[in-house]
């Protein structure tokens, strides 16, 4: 059984590969961070006979949901501005292609299971914010609030400490200094700025649980669920919900999935290059190296990883 159940852990290196020094049996799970719960929910139900890969994917992040992972998935942490927690989440299936996604969901703490409802239920691929929510309760979930006293202290510091960080830019007041309410910048052609070096994502306050499951049948899906980045603007999707960015898989090529700075990470599709690149015939720590390396050539400070897997079980990934 170890040596099936594989975790992938980036947070204390600069960069990491991690290769396989043995052939490796199937099936196969792996997930971003130490979820260790997670990854071992997924290993028990893809090992009882009669249940899926797609079974298995959304037990294992349910199971993350459930336990408030690092306060950066489930209900009760990272929340927006007005100190609303709200969720992104996404399932693949690497046979059909099929996608069900959803983003800025509200009062629902399965955000796993409604994508998965996405994806059965319509013929949609995303579906976001208080209709989301309206179609998940239509589906059976329990509409329910995820603020908890974790989340409230959480926004009540934010607040005395000038709402710092946050992701504002070229507002008046000053976001660095003031928690608003903003206005635009005047004549911004003379005085755009960007910068993400100041908003510290990492385990704190932010993060994905992303999933890859390989069956006995070399059936590949993918997964996340996060609660987004902490005192994010309300009504902000990351990437985690969008196939291609957040996860994707293919049968006969495999699968990757991302974590880290969701906004700038979505621009490129990383998760999808990835995949592509292992189809071109690159190796799974290669394919994710050069992933990530567009958005380095672009945002050389931003904070991100992924994993990827080919369809044999072969894992590698890139920080």
């Amino acid at each position: 059984m170890a040596a099936s159940i594989k975790v992938f852990i980036y947070l204390q290196f600069l960069y990491i590969f991690i290769t396989p020094s043995y052939p490796v049996s199937l099936p196969l799970v792996i997930n971003t961070w130490g979820f260790t719960n997670a990854t071992q929910k997924a290993w028990s139900i893809i090992n009882n006979g009669g249940k899926t890969a797609m079974d298995a994917l959304v037990a294992g992040c349910t199971e993350c949901e459930i336990l408030q992972c690092d306060t950066t998935v489930g209900y009760g942490g990272s929340p927006d501005e007005i100190g609303e927690t709200t969720l992104d989440a996404m399932v693949m299936d690497g046979k059909t292609q099929d996608v069900g996604s959803v983003g800025d969901l509200r009062g629902i703490k399965n955000a796993i299971g409604v994508a998965r409802a996405v994806m059965e239920y319509t013929e949609h691929t995303l579906i976001v914010g208080e209709s989301a929510s309206k179609f998940a309760v239509e589906m059976g979930f329990t509409n329910e609030s995820l603020t908890t006293n974790t989340s409230i202290e959480m926004t009540k510091n934010w607040k005395k400490n000038n709402c710092q960080p946050n992701f504002r830019q070229n507002v008046t007041p000053d976001p660095k200094k003031s928690c608003g309410p903003y206005k635009p910048i005047q004549n911004l052609y003379n005085t755009y700025s960007s910068s993400r070096i100041d908003k510290n994502i990492g385990k704190t306050n932010h993060d994905t649980i992303g999933m890859l499951i390989i069956d006995n049948n070399n059936n590949i899906v993918a997964g996340t669920s996060t609660n987004g980045a902490n005192h994010k603007i309300p009504g902000r999707v990351g990437d985690s919900p969008i196939a291609g960015a957040g996860a994707y898989a293919r049968n006969k090529v495999g699968g990757a999935a991302a974590t880290g700075d969701g906004d700038i990470m979505m621009r490129f599709l990383p998760s999808f290059n990835a995949v592509m690149l292992l189809e071109l015939g690159y190796s799974p720590e290669q394919a994710a190296l050069k992933a990530l390396n567009p958005i380095i050539q672009f945002y050389p400070s931003f904070v991100g990883a992924l994993i990827v897997t080919n369809t044999n079980g072969s894992f590698g990934g890139y920080f």
